[in-house]
């Protein structure tokens, strides 16, 4: 029975497949901190607009 082969195209194309590697090594920020982030950033950019006008 031939052997299955899942790697599809995107090992024709050069391309990786991301989900399939997890590395442990990497810094792990939850989704909630990420748009936390966002937002206070915005809020800090917005007020020194206001106070300190260009």
């Amino acid at each position: 029975m031939a052997k299955k082969n899942d790697s599809g195209f995107q090992s024709s194309a050069g391309l990786m497949r991301y989900f399939d590697t997890e590395n442990e090594k990497g810094l792990r920020i939850s989704p909630r901190a990420v748009v936390g982030l966002a937002i206070g950033l915005v809020v800090v950019v917005l007020l020194l607009n206001t106070l300190v006008p260009l």
